[in-house]
């Protein structure tokens, strides 16, 4: 692993961010500091490698501390920052998909994809429910690709990243006086895209 005080200094940020929580910072602070943990990630991807997936994944993670940092003032574009970076996320995926992988894999993924659009739906509050529903088809399509992909820590890092925003989905109704739901939702986020940077990068590293 190249840099790998600067991968520490990534996990810090993004644990630490719940910290900010209790203190009194300006807005510009506290939204820096969300973006923080991932953009570190993504600086640090950026220095494993120089390969068009290495270039993939630093781009997925960009998207994502913008994504986090947009949500903070609107929400709308936010999502659809992540939905581009689930996006390219699914090309990386794809050209990275496990050897062996075929039609049986792809149906199943669609299923996938089906199955969790339909609980985003049900979960989320009724005036949320329909985009809510067409942003987890990004969403699931990205971790059934990771699913499929060569890269296993990092598919357990997609869903970690889709158990987050489902948290997100039923923080609208079902779980919205739950004390824990806020620490849950950034706890499996933030452990979700350290996950997915450390497994993608670690894949992408030459065999000896």
């Amino acid at each position: 692993m190249k840099s790998p005080f600067l991968f520490i200094a990534a996990l810090v940020a993004g644990i630490s961010y719940m910290v900010s929580w209790t203190l009194p910072l300006p807005d510009a602070a506290a939204i820096a500091w969300k973006g923080a943990g991932v953009g570190l990630l993504a600086t640090w991807a950026s220095r494993q490698g120089r390969t068009t997936d290495h270039r993939l994944l630093a781009t997925v993670l960009v998207l994502g501390a913008t994504a986090d940092m947009m949500l903070e003032i609107n929400f709308i574009a936010g999502a659809a920052i992540f939905a581009l970076g689930h996006v390219v996320a699914v090309v990386l995926y794809i050209r990275n998909r496990r050897p062996g992988t075929g039609v049986r894999d792809a149906a199943l993924g669609a299923l996938f994809v089906a199955g969790m659009m339909a609980l985003a739906f049900h979960l989320a509050s009724a005036d949320w429910a329909p985009p809510v529903a067409i942003y987890t088809l990004f969403l699931a399509a990205m971790t059934a690709s990771a699913l499929a992909s060569r890269f296993a820590v990092a598919a357990v890092g997609a869903l970690l990243f889709l158990l987050s925003d489902l948290l997100i989905f039923a923080r609208m109704d079902l779980i919205a006086n739950m004390g824990w739901a806020d620490l849950a939702v950034w706890a499996t986020y933030f452990a979700g895209q350290a996950l997915i940077a450390f497994g993608v990068a670690k894949g992408l590293e030459p065999t000896r």
